[in-house]
């Protein structure tokens, strides 16, 4: 499907797009892939990885001006939309500013890849979106439903928008271990409560469920990749053994437990191999056999969280993680 064909990502320098492009092109060879952002020194030291490479285009602008968006969309067959103010203190204590980015910004998106003839649209989520307690869940749950409710928007216009979701990306920049290795030479690790648990991904199964939705959907469904487990007290373990732990607190709008789909989805959720799908009750969707394809309904109740999953990842695996991937944790 992505084979010689236009990709745009938004927020293409942040995590997702330093590992989604070079796997896209070595897996379907585009005919080009324009990184949008609006900050040009990533653009800048991205730029430098794939040289005179002519599939690699880059474009400076913000999802937040939908002017510029329709300029970037010219031609554009796929759309990947990852850009968002996404730090949860930083949301907290900005929360006008994550409004503009995660609400009006996936608006912005929307319209334009309705309006340039956008054949379909894959936005990010997280499982901060599921029964959110902070303004960033907040907002990217508004986010996830434009972007559902944008399939009846588009009209007559055959433009289709669809959403994966996941936890944290395992070694990303901001993410727990690059921070612990930070930590490493101190011999004391901060853990906001002992109890906390985390979905754990990596960037490769992220990009590939974004793969995935592109072939799978039909319109509206919300993708959810099953995934391991962590308690907060075995990644510290893993990062470094002989740390000692000091108990700081939960930081404001943070959430003990991580979940994705919560109980009052579960009346339209369908599970597969190794992913769920949640498909909305509007126009009737979550009983459309075209969009259900093979899935099985999941129990009445059911709630996909971390400290409920039944998936867990050891301090060793992690650790064997750690060792393969040194050269890229807390630079992607």
């Amino acid at each position: 499907m992505l084979a010689n064909s236009t990709i745009l990502i938004t927020g293409g320098t942040g995590s997702f797009g330093s590992r989604f492009v070079p796997m896209t092109l070595e897996k379907y060879n585009p005919k080009r892939i324009i990184i949008y952002s609006r900050d040009e020194m990533k653009q800048w030291e991205m730029a430098k990885t794939y040289g005179d490479d002519p599939r690699v285009r880059f474009f400076i602008g913000d999802v937040r001006d939908r002017e510029r968006l329709y300029r970037a969309m010219d031609g554009v067959d796929y759309v990947v939309h990852a850009a968002a103010t996404k730090i949860v203190p930083t949301a907290e204590y900005n929360p006008f500013e994550c409004v503009k980015t995660n609400i009006n910004g996936a608006m912005n998106v929307i319209d334009a890849c309705i309006d340039k003839g956008v054949k379909r649209c894959v936005a990010l989520s997280t499982d901060k979106a599921s029964s959110p307690v902070n303004l960033y869940g907040a907002t990217k749950l508004a986010s996830d439903k434009l972007f559902v409710a944008g399939n009846s928007y588009a009209g007559s216009k055959d433009c289709r928008f669809s959403v994966v979701r996941y936890g944290n990306v395992m070694g990303s920049r901001g993410s727990v271990i690059p921070f612990f290795l930070t930590l490493k030479d101190k011999g004391v690790l901060p853990i906001t409560d002992g109890r906390m648990t985390r979905f754990m991904i990596t960037l490769e199964q992220g990009v590939e469920l974004v793969w995935h939705a592109f072939e799978d959907m039909v319109g509206g469904e919300v993708y959810v990749r099953k995934i391991p487990s962590m308690n907060i007290l075995d990644i510290a373990k893993a990062v470094v053994p002989d740390a000692k732990h000091e108990v700081i607190g939960i930081r404001p709008g943070e959430k003990l437990h991580e979940q994705m789909i919560g109980p009052e989805d579960s009346a339209h959720t369908y599970e597969y191999a190794d992913h769920f799908k949640i498909i909305p009750a509007i126009h009737n969707w979550s009983k459309d056999p075209v969009r259900i394809k093979e899935g099985k309904p999941v129990p009445e109740g059911f709630e996909y969280s971390s400290e409920k999953n039944a998936d867990w990842m050891g301090v060793e695996e992690l650790q064997k993680w750690i060792a393969d991937n040194a050269e890229k944790i807390g630079k992607f």
